[in-house]
């Protein structure tokens, strides 16, 4: 078994470890990304390019929420929506309706999405392969049902936050750059949990339940306890962002927060950008926002489905080409391009 003990005790030591054993190149790359992340809505001023930045970070974000239960240990959830849409309903059910402080309000709904999917794991993990799959899709059909038809949170016809207040306090902003900043600032929160749990103890127990469950139960590994722990720390930053989405649009309804649609990207954000990597999340978001914001420019009302349709060939391709996503892809192809350098250098030796 692992010992839990030898893992740093620091987050941020561990960061900097990290950091200072990998190339200069690597660490210049990095620095110069999230410079240009946080310069980025000084450079474009256009409000509808902006959102199409937001919208990248918020599918960054969750798709990065889904790796640490998807990726990470393996367990292929479909059903991460419904705890979008309870974080979601949460903040704005305690803002709207009993005026709670609407920060306070997202970590209730990442609390409470948490303990939720700890009850809910507690028999959706007697399930395997794609058993647990299909459980996980029927608990987001479940609480879409639910919301639809419950009064209090406004049934099928949604909620709307009041915009009497406006400012950080409020969590309400009339420009976009705000909600950039806080986009971005959910997601380095979310990637910095992604980063401490692979390298920590419950980074080898997940890939050990993904990879060797047998092998890890006979080692004293607790393959119920750690996968419940994975998807309760997957639907909290999860439930972040479902609270984050209902604040920037001010209007949330079951089919906004709860589709089966929503849990399907949130997946393949992960396993096209590479699923299992820290950031592969960010480069399947990329591209499928791309895709998405893309489509409805060129295609309107007229081409409704035409960004599933290529989802599906993007999982085809994957699937057959690419299995480790973009990232592995980049990374094998940099792998090939240093062997035949080395195979050429020692040729010229000979």
């Amino acid at each position: 078994m692992i010992d839990q003990t030898s893992a740093p005790t620091s987050v941020l030591s561990r960061f900097l470890a990290r950091f200072s054993a990998r190339p200069q190149g690597s660490h210049i790359l990095l620095l110069a990304i999230l410079a240009l992340a946080l310069a980025l809505p000084l450079l474009i001023r256009s409000p509808s390019h902006q959102n199409v930045a937001i919208l990248v970070l918020m599918a960054a974000q969750m798709g990065v929420a889904w790796n640490i239960v998807g990726g990470y240990a393996g367990q292929i959830s479909l059903g991460q929506a419904a705890f979008y849409g309870i974080g979601a309903y949460t903040s704005t059910l305690l803002f709207a309706k009993l005026g709670i402080n609407p920060w306070l309000a997202m970590l209730a709904g990442g609390l409470l999405s948490a303990g939720i999917s700890l009850i809910i794991g507690g028999s959706c993990f007697r399930l395997k392969g794609h058993y647990f799959t299909m459980a996980t899709i029927a608990v987001a059909e479940i609480a879409q049902i639910v919301f639809t038809n419950w009064e209090f949170a406004g049934a099928a016809v949604g909620l709307t936050i009041p915009m009497d207040k406006t400012g950080w306090g409020a969590f309400i902003f009339t420009g976009k750059v705000p909600y950039y900043y806080v986009a971005l600032g959910l997601l380095l929160v979310t990637l910095l949990a992604n980063f401490a749990i692979e390298r920590s103890y419950l980074g080898y127990y997940f890939r050990a339940i993904k990879d060797e469950p047998d092998a890890a139960r006979s080692l004293g590994v607790n393959l119920s306890r750690y996968k419940q722990i994975a998807f309760a720390v997957s639907s909290f930053f999860t439930a972040l962002g479902g609270s984050l989405y209902a604040q920037k649009e001010l209007y949330i309804d079951p089919a906004s927060v709860l589709g089966t649609g929503l849990s399907i990207k949130m997946a393949l954000v992960s396993i096209l950008g590479g699923i299992g990597t820290l950031f592969g999340p960010l480069v399947g978001a990329g591209i499928l926002t791309l895709i998405d914001e893309g489509t409805r420019a060129i295609f309107g009302g007229s081409g409704r489905g035409t960004d599933l349709i290529i989802y599906a060939a993007l999982i085809i391709a994957i699937a057959v080409y690419y299995p480790t996503g973009v990232l592995g892809w980049i990374r094998g192809a940099g792998s090939k391009r240093r062997a035949r350098r080395m195979a050429d250098a020692q040729g010229e030796l000979s």
